[in-house]
């Protein structure tokens, strides 16, 4: 059985207090992109993972994939599995490719062995996976707040624009970005995004992560500015980074010229 899980980016994102247990509260948009990794699995009489692609960090067992099949192991007693995992979605990049596969995991393994767990109980076992795993188990876009676990959905549709990810050379820490961040109430309240065009989100909606971002990485900033000058009606950093992407109501024809090394995604 393969799946392909895809990436997703922030479209805002307030970081609005610190948290007693050590976290932040947050507010953002996340929305499904079509950016995908491709995930394999088989009864194999063993357990274990591959990978090809990008380079994937840390011991195979840790791989956030092995942990989504560990938990539905030990509530359901899973026969032992095979994954590869074929990965697109660069990390440290804000794209969220980590936690899709770990909830298109759980997914797959409730599909292929027919567990008829239902969606809000995914949704509790992705979050014990990653604060925005839930997300990915309807994958649809939607309004977080808490650690990024509190969705609702929200009526956002950018099908009629044209939309370009970019990945500079560098990888931002997360852990380093939220030290780096000053919490603060946001004037702007991203719930009511649906009902502002796109065209004025740039006089609106901010990522708190980019003050901060940009001061240490400044060729995020600069490719931010780019698809701004390239005619991008919003652009953004995802996350915390070090994505950027790009919302176009027409490409320049020779955009791919002028930056091909970094282009995840033209679509």
């Amino acid at each position: 059985m393969i799946v392909f899980p895809n990436a997703k980016i922030n479209i805002g994102l307030h970081v609005v207090s610190k948290r007693p247990d050590g976290y932040h509260n947050l507010e953002t948009v996340f929305y499904p992109v079509q950016l995908f990794d491709a995930l394999e699995m088989a009864e194999t009489g063993i357990t274990g993972i591959s990978f090809s692609g990008l380079p994937v960090e840390g011991p195979p067992n840790e791989n956030l994939v092995m942990k989504a099949y560990q938990i539905l192991k030990e509530d359901f007693g899973l026969p032992p599995v095979q994954f590869h995992l074929h990965k697109n979605i660069p990390v440290g990049a804000g794209l969220g490719g980590g936690s899709s596969d770990a909830a298109f995991t759980l997914k797959m393994l409730n599909n292929y062995f027919k567990l008829q767990v239902s969606s809000e109980s995914l949704k509790k076992y992705a979050a014990r996976l990653g604060a925005d795993c839930p997300f990915f188990i309807e994958n649809k876009p939607a309004f977080a707040e808490g650690i990024g676990d509190r969705l609702s959905i929200i009526n956002i549709d950018l099908s009629e624009f044209q939309m370009v990810v970019l990945k500079p050379e560098v990888s931002v820490s997360t852990a380093g970005a939220y030290k780096n961040v000053v919490p603060a109430i946001p004037s702007f309240k991203l719930q009511n995004l649906p009902v502002v065009p796109v065209e004025q989100w740039k006089d609106m909606v901010k990522n708190d992560f980019e003050k901060s971002v940009f001061l240490r990485f400044p060729e995020i900033k600069r490719w931010k500015e780019k698809l701004v000058e390239m005619g991008a009606v919003y652009a953004s950093m995802s996350g915390s980074g070090s994505a950027v992407f790009g919302i176009f109501r027409h490409l320049p024809t020779d955009f791919s010229n002028k930056i091909p090394e970094s282009i995840l995604l033209i679509r």
